[in-house]
């Protein structure tokens, strides 16, 4: 009897372990908000405007043609525009002078995000074989991140479908003109001789008391092959909001471009945003642990033949997605 007591007790677990009335617990998916489409055309558009104006090299027709232009297209937008200008030394001693541009959507909200990308480009192609002492187009480094953030601003502007937060776009000048990559006597008269506008404009914000909820950067996002990871001052500064982007890719299914994967901390403006201004911000940059920067890193070879509007498309909705998602 013992042991046919045994035997339909087991039965019995059994049969309740199987049962189709068996509760499980589910967790709730967080809904996703309605979002406006972005067009890797419309950012291709941009990026060549800004090439067809010839290098941004600060104190050139080009780049004064540049801010010019840029500054016209976010007041068609709808945003509210100013500059900040400033004198800068290079590390080759020239005093230049700089302007970081910012737009501004929604001015009055309280929670701001700030979207942020550099709009100069490098006066001299010190990776190259040739003509290194020449300055390079920078489609790619430098015009991409500016071409998405205007798609931005300009989708936001043309849909009745608006973010419930207030949006920054802050374009830092001079970022890119630190010593050649060659060079074997460094200015060590000041830290860093990169990121001008970001450091000035961490140290002097435009607003007396600026803050953001937290910020993104888009440095090399436009180039063929592109591929994103988790850059190491984000992770140290911005860890939840890098999670959040990255896991926001896969969800609307650009998880092959950014991918799950850590890398170097790479001296880029995010750095200055993060411990000068007190704002979290990660950098969305192309650069691989395995290889580091692309081949056409300062090089001549950065020029419209680079830019891939599969990689723009990536960056632009998975930006764009997240600050509809606040």
């Amino acid at each position: 009897m013992k042991n046919k007591l045994w035997l339909i007790a087991l039965l019995i677990l059994a049969w309740a372990c199987s049962s189709p009335e068996k509760k499980t617990e589910t967790v709730a998916e967080i809904p996703v908000k309605p979002y406006p489409s972005f067009s890797s055309d419309s950012a291709y558009t941009f990026i060549q405007k800004q090439v067809d104006f010839g290098p941004r090299v600060p104190m050139t027709p080009g780049h004064q043609e540049t801010k010019d232009w840029i500054i016209s297209k976010f007041e068609s937008y709808g945003m509210s525009v100013q500059t900040q200008d400033f004198e800068a030394k290079t590390y080759d001693n020239l005093t230049w002078n700089l302007s970081n541009i910012i737009a501004s959507y929604n001015p009055a909200a309280t929670k701001r995000i700030m979207l942020s990308a550099h709009w100069d480009s490098r006066r001299i192609a010190d990776k190259d074989s040739q003509d290194m002492d020449q300055p390079i187009d920078g489609a790619n480094d430098g015009a991409s991140g500016v071409g998405v953030l205007l798609e931005i601003a300009r989708t936001i502007h043309s849909q009745d479908l608006k973010p419930d937060v207030g949006i920054d776009f802050i374009l830092f000048d001079g970022e890119d003109d630190g010593e050649p990559d060659q060079t074997t006597y460094r200015n060590t008269s000041q830290d860093f001789w990169w990121c001008l506008g970001s450091q000035y404009w961490s140290g002097n914000k435009h607003i007396p008391n600026y803050t953001a909820y937290y910020g993104i950067l888009l440095d090399m996002v436009g180039a063929k092959g592109a591929h994103f990871y988790r850059e190491g001052y984000s992770r140290k500064f911005a860890a939840g909001i890098l999670r959040k982007v990255w896991d926001n890719a896969a969800k609307i299914g650009h998880g092959d471009f950014f991918v799950n994967r850590d890398a170097a901390e790479i001296l880029d403006d995010h750095v200055f945003v993060n411990t000068k201004a007190g704002i979290p911000m990660i950098d969305i940059l192309d650069f691989s642990p395995d290889y580091g920067f692309g081949h056409y890193h300062h090089t001549h070879s950065d020029n419209m033949e680079l830019i891939d509007r599969r990689t723009l498309q990536a960056v632009g909705e998975t930006v764009l997605f997240t600050v509809y998602q606040e």
